[in-house]
């Protein structure tokens, strides 16, 4: 199992507040078979409608940090809105809130879905715009944001932290570790067994 204790990288703002899903993903990409290709989508709709788009600047390209308002992710729960931005590169969010099944998909997915307060976020958002190659740092140990010699608080729910930590987000990894202990436990169910 991977254990997440930091993520580094450059980020990419996107300082808005209620950013729902449907905007992370428009819903006509929610019937594919898997969550191949759909990082190319992120957004997709947003991007049309303003050319000046941070997932479409050169700038931001490679960033793995995004930056985000309040209430990020609300809207209907999709798993697809967290497997966008993981596909197009995306290991961590900090944003001022979150939807619950929004943050509880990224937790379980193993991005770090942090908050931080809005004077952190817009110091962020303004050393993003003007520094975009200044490597960001979520440090699940100290709590802290590290931005070159700044250094911000952040939260994050203490199961959700001991999850990534530990490495025991992954529900399938787990289940596959205890492979021979479930099919012991099967063994030993009537109904598993008797069928012809």
């Amino acid at each position: 199992m991977n254990q997440i204790e930091s993520i580094t990288g450059t980020g990419i703002p996107l300082l808005l507040d209620d950013i729902d899903t449907d905007r992370i993903i428009p819903a006509r990409y929610l019937r594919c078979v898997t969550f191949e290709g759909l990082g190319e989508h992120a957004f997709e709709d947003d991007r049309k409608q303003d050319p000046e788009h941070p997932f479409d600047k050169p700038q931001y390209q490679n960033a793995s940090i995004l930056l985000g308002g309040r209430n990020f992710g609300c809207g209907s729960s999709r798993e697809h809105a967290p497997q966008s931005l993981i596909r197009w590169g995306i290991k961590a969010i900090i944003a001022e809130s979150y939807a619950e099944i929004f943050f509880g998909n990224c937790t379980g997915l193993g991005v770090p879905a942090v908050c931080a307060s809005r004077d952190t976020l817009e110091a962020l958002d303004q050393t993003i715009h003007n520094q975009p190659e200044q490597e960001l740092t979520v440090d699940l140990l100290t709590m802290k944001i590290k931005s070159g010699d700044q250094q911000f608080d952040c939260t994050l729910p203490d199961n959700a932290r001991a999850a990534l930590t530990s490495g025991t987000y992954d529900f399938l990894a787990q289940l596959l570790q205890s492979e021979s202990e479930i099919k012991e436990q099967a063994a030993g169910v009537p109904y598993f067994s008797s069928f012809a």
